[in-house]
């Protein structure tokens, strides 16, 4: 499984900025383990912005996120209300995020980070990647990840080496990923995400803290002096 943790509620409210009317899109799998998704977490979140003024537009938890024919199929259900919002704000991994974008043409926004464990997660197979590298940018990329998509993982735009097919130079016949994002942005009309500056990544998020790494979340058997807790992805 892919754990994760909520992101900073200001750092959520910065994503939305501009952004009155959200569509909330909860994952019903390992999301709702380590509470950063499912139902309850969901009105959770609802309820906080509707606090902070937004209006939410509809609210739909789907059982493995991370299967695109599954979320497809659950959202078209209710695309009325999704065209009523200005974005959709998804509780989930990296992957749920990405299937999201994939399959609605609107700005998509991610609710949680996605932390490494240390193990293989277990999710459903497609295209999409979680780098888990505990800080999401897809909110800024459009729901592309930049860093398991680009050959480099190039997190400010791309270098001077995509071809004029728009393919990577490092893999032949890879589609260069920021020429993807660019076009996702420009498809949504929120190209002004590709004025915020990336920080260099805080690699020492790619690793869980001490005490989640004594949960039986931790599946690497190292650094843990103390037996496993089993509750809690925090």
């Amino acid at each position: 499984m892919l754990v994760s943790e909520m992101k900073p509620h200001e750092e959520v409210l910065t994503l939305l900025k501009g952004s009155d009317n959200v569509y909330l899109v909860g994952c019903n799998g390992c999301a709702e383990v380590c509470q950063t998704g499912g139902p309850e977490v969901a009105a959770e979140l609802a309820d906080k912005l509707q606090k902070d003024g937004k209006v939410i537009a509809g609210t739909t938890n789907i059982d493995f996120l991370c299967n695109k024919v599954l979320a497809g199929t659950r959202l078209i259900r209710d695309i009325d209300s999704i065209n009523k919002a200005d974005a959709l704000l998804v509780l989930s991994c990296g992957i749920g995020v990405q299937v999201v974008a994939s399959v609605v043409d609107m700005p998509v926004f991610p609710a949680a980070n996605t932390k490494s464990m240390g193990g293989a997660p277990g999710l459903w197979p497609g295209e999409e990647k979680c780098g888990q590298c505990g800080n999401c940018l897809l909110g800024y990329t459009g729901g592309i990840c930049p860093i398991t998509g680009c050959a480099k993982s190039l997190v400010n735009g791309q270098c001077g080496g995509t071809t004029d097919d728009g393919d990577c130079e490092v893999e032949n016949d890879r589609p260069c990923t920021w020429a993807q994002i660019y076009q996702r942005l420009k498809t949504v009309n929120r190209l002004d995400l590709l004025k915020n500056f990336m920080e260099p990544r805080d690699k020492s998020a790619l690793l869980p803290n001490v005490a989640t790494r004594k949960t039986l979340y931790w599946a690497v058997d190292q650094d843990v002096s103390e037996p496993a807790a089993t509750e809690g992805c925090e």
